[in-house]
């Protein structure tokens, strides 16, 4: 048994895939029925379901990203569409940032 994708929900697939695209690398793939997905080099395809109603509450389940410099990747995702939560936080494993992508899905910086 292995990983396949990650799906996440979306209202806008198509925006919400290049934004991940863009700051994950690969090429945004639109898909039939309004689906779409990226492949990011060295990573598992994250691929995005249209759905109507709007992320209300915390994610269950979020992504976490290793980077050399937190502050580097926090900038180029807010030009991108994404929303720092809070500060960056250090524990005993290291340091992480607390993101929100254009639709409010938290995701983590860390270190």
């Amino acid at each position: 048994m292995r990983l396949e994708q990650i799906v996440i929900d979306s209202n806008d697939p198509g925006k919400l895939v290049r934004f991940w695209a863009e700051l994950l690398g690969g090429e945004p793939v639109n898909r039939e029925h309004g689906w779409a997905h990226v492949e990011p080099p060295g990573g598992v395809r994250m691929s995005f379901q249209p759905v109507p109603e709007r992320k209300d509450v915390k994610n269950r389940l979020h992504l976490d990203f290793q980077v050399d410099d937190i502050e580097a990747s926090v900038v180029k995702a807010v030009s991108l569409g994404a929303t720092r939560e809070g500060v960056v936080h250090t524990d005993e494993q290291g340091s992480f940032q607390v993101m929100r992508d254009p639709e409010g899905n938290e995701f983590c910086f860390v270190r």
